[in-house]
């Protein structure tokens, strides 16, 4: 698999650093953005090969920046994240077409194995059209 480009949205520091460094140690690129409205210009600027969104952001909620990022690429494979795991959440994100939705902390091995499905079936969904 090529080296993939990932978006991070969240705005916990500390998550983001230590992810960062996973990322980048594991030979992959990333950006990371602190808001949602960051999020959505750098989608609109570059191509992301999958987003990890965290669900409550300062200013926007986490579905709210994912229902933006589908309106521009509709393909795009987003994994949501959150420090609690609620099923309403869950199923209207499903809905909005997230590939999957973690609870903090994420085991990078686990996060890992799921950015690699979501890019995988996002490629096979954009191959059908």
């Amino acid at each position: 698999m090529k080296r993939l480009h990932v978006l991070v949205v969240d705005d916990e520091l500390e998550f983001i650093n230590t992810l960062a460094e996973r990322l980048e140690l594991r030979n992959m690129k990333a950006d990371f953005v602190t808001t949602g409205k960051e999020a959505i210009e750098l989608v609109k600027q570059k191509q992301f090969d999958v987003v990890i969104l965290d669900m409550v952001l300062q200013r926007t909620r986490g579905k709210d920046v994912l229902r933006a990022m589908k309106k521009l690429r509709p393909d795009l494979a987003v994994i949501l994240v959150s420090g609690r795991r609620c099923e309403e959440d869950y199923a209207e994100c499903k809905q909005e077409g997230a590939f999957d939705f973690l609870v903090k902390p994420v085991r990078i091995e686990k996060l890992i194995e799921k950015m690699q499905q979501a890019v995988k079936s996002a490629r096979e969904g954009a191959g059908k059209e």
